[in-house]
């Protein structure tokens, strides 16, 4: 009898843990639409409209107090999300964690939300790969800050990657060269509640987007509705 009810047990637990994980990732996508709506609402002092409308993808790592005790390198867990083929609308979102050194230096123990824009196919199918170095496997810089991006230099202008820093409510271009990216696998499975691959995810966007997308999408899209490149098509890819 003991050993029945241990199994009955066992399968109520195993639901709660699921739901918990899954509001666990559903949270991560809540508080980066309130980091990029935070940051895109002042456009004075926040990213170029200009650049954002170039942008194919955006990147968000909301702020998490922890980063100056993490153990093992991840120094935050974020959320891609790319327009359709490159120039359409906001797609599905894919998970992904950070770390590095030089990452962790520069935040220290604040609580820093992170924005970057991918400004090419290159950078977003980089971001694909099982570890990407920036700065080294992808070119990024500290984006320019305000309105237009007419004084950003010839290095920030060519750059894959362009990001930014908000903490204590100053917002400024910051450099991750050295950080390490790489897609969330584990994350995306919880959040999807199936195996998904990044690259369907975010290039050839054959995967619908969570619910819990639906404000970060809007987001997105109020202040962006058009914009970005086409991603060229590959021979032998899934794309549609």
């Amino acid at each position: 009898m003991k050993r029945y009810f241990a199994i009955a047990l066992c399968w109520m637990v195993v639901p709660a843990l699921s739901a918990k994980e899954e509001t666990k990732e559903a949270k991560r996508l809540e508080s980066a639409a309130f980091v990029v709506n935070e940051v895109l609402q002042t456009p004075d002092k926040g990213i170029p409209q200009d650049l954002l409308d170039k942008a194919v993808c955006v990147g968000v790592v909301p702020s998490e107090l922890k980063f100056a005790v993490v153990v093992g390198g991840d120094f935050g867990r974020g959320v891609l999300v790319c327009r359709k083929g490159g120039d359409g609308p906001w797609g599905a979102p894919s998970l992904f964690t950070v770390g590095g050194a030089s990452y962790g230096l520069q935040l220290g123990g604040k609580a820093t939300d992170i924005v970057f824009l991918v400004m090419n196919s290159g950078g977003a199918r980089k971001l694909l790969q099982s570890g990407v170095k920036l700065g080294v496997d992808a070119s990024a810089a500290a984006g320019p800050v305000g309105r237009s991006a007419e004084g950003a230099t010839d290095v920030q202008l060519h750059a894959e990657i362009l990001s930014y820093s908000r903490s204590r409510g100053l917002f400024a271009g910051i450099s991750l060269n050295g950080a390490v990216i790489k897609q969330d696998d584990e994350g995306n499975h919880r959040l999807y509640g199936k195996w998904v691959v990044p690259e369907d995810i975010l290039i050839a966007g054959t995967v619908d987007p969570p619910p819990a997308a639906k404000a970060l999408d809007d987001t997105l899209t109020k202040y962006s509705p058009r914009g970005g490149s086409a991603f060229p098509k590959i021979a032998g890819s899934s794309e549609k």
